[in-house]
C-alpha cells in the first residue's frame, strides 16, 4: 500500500510532460505581434533571447527593452458521460527585460532576464480528474549575460550563459470519493463524499540553479535576405528537498485514511526535470525598406526526456523511489510574421504560430493539456518621442483538441488500475505590453 501511495504522489510531479504546455513563447511584446519570430531578425537587446548573434548588428550605444504578457487561459475536459469541466485559472505573467550596449562597433554585450518556462492551471479540487491533477503552478527564471561579435559586416555570432532556477507547487487528489464511499458502505457505514475528494497531496519544491548555453549565428545574404540559427542547450532542473503535505476534507476522511496515507505527510523528496534543448532555424526578407517578413522553425528535443526519477530522502521510504518512463517525442513549432513601418512613428505587425505537442494520447495528464495549437497574433508600436517606443500585441491560442486522451493510475484503496478518459480543449488570450529605449 505504501508503495502504491508514493507511486501516485510521484506521478503528480510529471510537470515536464508537455513541451508547448509549459514552454513560454511570449517573451516580447514586439515579437508576439509577429508570431514570436526572431531567429533571423536584428532585434538589438531582445536578440539575446531569440538569437544572440543578432545583437552584433546593433547600431545603438545602449538599448533597453522590457515586456510583460498576461496569459488568460481556459481548458475544458469532457468525460465520456458528457460532463464538461472547466479550469478556473489565475492569470500568468511571463516577462522579460533586456539591456545591451556597444563595446566596439562590432562587439556588443548585454544581460537579459526572462521567464522561459511556466504553467498556472487550476482544475478545482473536486473535478472528475482530480486523481491526476487539481492545480499546478510552475515558474522558471533565467538571467543570461551575453556577448555578440560581428566577425564581418555580414556575419555575426553570439553566446549567452543561461542561469535558470524555478519553483513548483502542485496539488492532486489521493483518494477518489467513489472508492472511499464504496469502502464505507462495505463497512456498514453510509456513503458520505459523493463528488468531494476526501484527501489531497501538495508537492512543493524549489530548484537549484541550472546552467546552459544560448548560442547563435546570423548571416546577411544580401541587403534583403538574412538567415539565422540558434541553439539553447538542455538544462536539468533539480529539486533537492521538496516537501509532500497531506490534507483531508474533514475529520471523517482523516480518521479513515490517516493510517494509510500518513507515511507521505511531510516527507521530503528530490527530483530532476529537464528543460530540453531547442534548435531554431530562421529567415527574414525585406521586399521593401519598410516591410519585413520572417519565418522560424523551432525544434524542441523532448525525445531527450526518457524518464522522471524521484527519490525520497527518508531512509524509511527509500524502497519506494520512482523511475517513471516517459519516452516523449520531439515537437515542432512554426512561426511566421510581418512588420510594416507605416510611418516613422508607427509600426504594424501580424503573425502566426503553429505549436505541436510531444506527449502520447494514452499517457496524457491534464496538468498541462497538450495539443496542436493555432496562434494568430497582431501588434503595433508607437514612438511618441525619438528613441522611445511603446509596444502592444495580442496573441490568441486556439487548441485543436485532444480526443479520447487517457491516463491510468493506481486506486489507492483497491489496488486496481483506474483510467481517466476525456476530450480536451484549450483557448487563451495573451495581451502584451512593452517599452523600448535606446540611444
Amino acid at each position: 500500500m505504501k508503495k502504491t501511495i508514493l507511486s501516485v504522489a510521484a506521478i503528480a510531479m510529471t510537470m515536464a510532460a508537455s513541451a508547448e504546455g509549459y514552454q513560454v513563447n511570449t517573451l516580447s511584446a514586439k515579437q508576439n505581434g509577429m508570431g514570436h519570430t526572431g531567429t533571423a531578425l536584428k532585434l538589438n537587446a531582445e536578440s539575446m533571447i531569440f538569437n544572440p548573434a543578432g545583437m552584433g548588428f546593433m547600431d545603438k550605444t545602449i538599448d533597453f527593452s522590457g515586456s510583460v504578457t498576461g496569459i488568460f487561459a481556459t481548458a475544458k475536459a469532457t468525460t465520456p458521460d458528457g460532463k464538461v469541466y472547466e479550469t478556473d485559472n489565475p492569470a500568468s505573467t511571463p516577462m522579460s527585460a533586456n539591456l545591451g550596449f556597444s563595446i566596439y562597433d562590432n562587439l556588443k554585450a548585454g544581460v537579459s532576464f526572462y521567464t522561459p518556462y511556466g504553467s498556472n492551471i487550476d482544475w478545482t479540487d473536486n473535478w472528475a480528474g482530480a486523481m491526476l491533477n487539481q492545480s499546478v503552478k510552475l515558474a522558471t527564471y533565467t538571467i543570461q549575460p551575453t556577448i555578440s561579435w560581428r566577425i564581418t559586416p555580414k556575419l555575426s555570432v553570439g553566446a549567452g550563459l543561461m542561469m535558470t532556477w524555478g519553483t513548483v507547487n502542485l496539488n492532486k487528489g489521493l483518494v477518489s470519493p467513489s472508492s472511499l464511499d464504496a469502502l464505507m458502505q462495505s463497512m456498514g457505514m453510509p456513503a458520505a463524499f459523493g463528488t468531494t475528494v476526501p484527501a489531497s497531496v501538495n508537492l512543493k519544491g524549489t530548484t537549484s540553479i541550472a546552467l546552459g548555453a544560448n548560442l547563435g549565428v546570423m548571416y546577411d545574404i544580401d541587403n534583403r535576405w538574412t538567415v539565422g540559427v540558434s541553439y539553447r542547450s538542455k538544462m536539468s532542473m533539480k529539486v533537492k528537498a521538496g516537501t509532500a503535505s497531506l490534507s483531508y476534507v474533514n475529520d471523517i476522511a482523516k480518521t479513515l485514511l490517516e493510517s494509510k496515507l500518513g507515511v507521505i505527510d511531510k516527507a521530503n523528496f528530490k527530483a530532476e526535470m529537464p528543460c530540453v534543448s531547442i534548435l531554431n532555424f530562421g529567415g527574414s526578407f525585406k521586399p521593401m525598406p519598410n516591410l519585413t517578413l520572417a519565418a522560424d522553425v523551432q525544434v524542441s528535443f523532448w525525445k531527450e526526456y526518457k524518464q522522471l526519477d524521484i527519490e525520497f530522502l527518508s531512509e524509511q521510504l527509500r524502497p519506494f523511489d520512482q523511475n517513471l518512463v516517459k519516452n516523449y517525442r520531439n515537437s515542432l513549432t512554426y512561426h511566421i510574421g510581418a512588420e510594416w513601418g507605416v510611418t516613422n512613428r508607427f509600426d504594424l505587425r501580424a503573425g502566426l504560430m503553429i505549436d505541436t505537442a510531444p506527449m502520447r494520447t494514452d499517457n496524457y495528464n491534464p496538468e498541462t493539456p497538450g495539443m496542436t495549437k493555432i496562434e494568430p497574433s497582431v501588434g503595433l508600436s508607437f514612438r511618441p518621442v525619438k528613441n522611445f517606443s511603446i509596444d502592444f500585441s495580442m496573441l490568441y491560442v486556439a487548441g485543436l483538441g485532444r480526443d479520447n486522451a487517457s491516463c491510468t493510475y493506481k486506486n489507492l484503496l483497491t489496488g486496481a488500475d483506474d483510467t481517466f478518459v476525456a476530450d480536451y480543449k484549450v483557448t487563451a488570450f495573451n495581451p502584451s505590453i512593452g517599452v523600448t529605449y535606446n540611444f
